[in-house]
């Protein structure tokens, strides 16, 4: 199978299903946002502070593709297959947040993103977590999206907060305060 197929030479993609539509359409810049979401937990996963989280990191990964597959598929196509996300997706986020939660320190303010290059990348990667979870729901505004997208989406920006948090601390990176100027 050749990687380039000049189906796109025109401005157009196939959706999963095979119905063409633009690649502005608001549809792949959804799905477009989860992938680069997902190369930036690549990174993250890459980072030697996050070698014992690997595995959690490989599973979010996963995920992603998941919705990325979901993203991509027309809502009322029920001819393609796709993976389920599920609620024990979201429960396992909740479970490593409340787990790395137990060793940091209570937030007293909000904290300026930060402090080393590793963390810096996940404060990048909840950013784009973010946008990506507008995106979903400006496009579920538009058309039908599986409400557990969104969810998932949500708890995951919350995950990568607390990991940057974690990562810092075990980086000995200072987090730094928010003092606003009044």
């Amino acid at each position: 199978m050749k990687i380039y197929t000049k189906t796109g030479d025109t401005g157009t993609t196939a959706l999963f299903g095979g119905k063409r539509v633009s690649k502005s359409d608001l549809r792949i810049e959804t799905y477009g946002t989860v992938d680069e979401l997902n190369a930036y937990i690549g990174l993250l996963r890459d980072q030697s502070v996050n070698s014992i989280r690997k595995e959690v990191l490989i599973e979010i990964q996963d995920r992603l593709f998941t919705i990325g597959s979901i993203l991509a598929t027309e809502p009322a196509n029920t001819k393609v297959k796709l993976p389920a996300l599920r609620e024990e997706d979201v429960a396992f986020l909740e479970k490593q947040i409340d787990g790395m939660e137990e060793a940091l320190p209570p937030m007293r303010s909000f904290v300026l993103p930060g402090g080393h290059q590793s963390v810096s990348f996940c404060h990048i990667a909840r950013t784009v977590c973010r946008r990506a979870e507008r995106h979903v729901i400006a496009l579920h505004a538009a058309e039908p999206v599986d409400t557990m997208v969104i969810k998932y989406l949500n708890r995951l920006s919350d995950y990568l907060f607390v990991l940057s948090r974690k990562m810092a601390q075990e980086l000995g990176a200072e987090e730094t305060p928010w003092k606003p100027r009044m």
